[in-house]
């Protein structure tokens, strides 16, 4: 092998190397995204459930208030 051709074989292997670990790094990133955002589902579902119920309350209490004004 020449020294020009493994000049050439080095540097293309330095250059693969190099771009390869931007995509790990990338592919990495993406994955750590997608486990803390289904981590936030449970959390979120029963924060709506509760707001639900907590909303159903409210109204009951809002329209007891307003009809005990309207009786006065």
């Amino acid at each position: 092998m020449k020294q020009g051709e493994r000049s050439m074989r080095v540097l293309s292997w330095v250059l693969v190397i190099l771009l390869v670990t931007g995509c790990v790094g990338t592919v990495v990133g993406t994955a750590a995204d997608l486990v803390i955002e289904t981590a936030k589902v449970p959390f979120k579902v029963g924060k709506a459930v509760v707001d639900v119920a907590s909303d159903d309350d409210s109204d009951d209490e809002s329209n007891d208030v307003q009809g005990d004004d309207s009786s006065s």
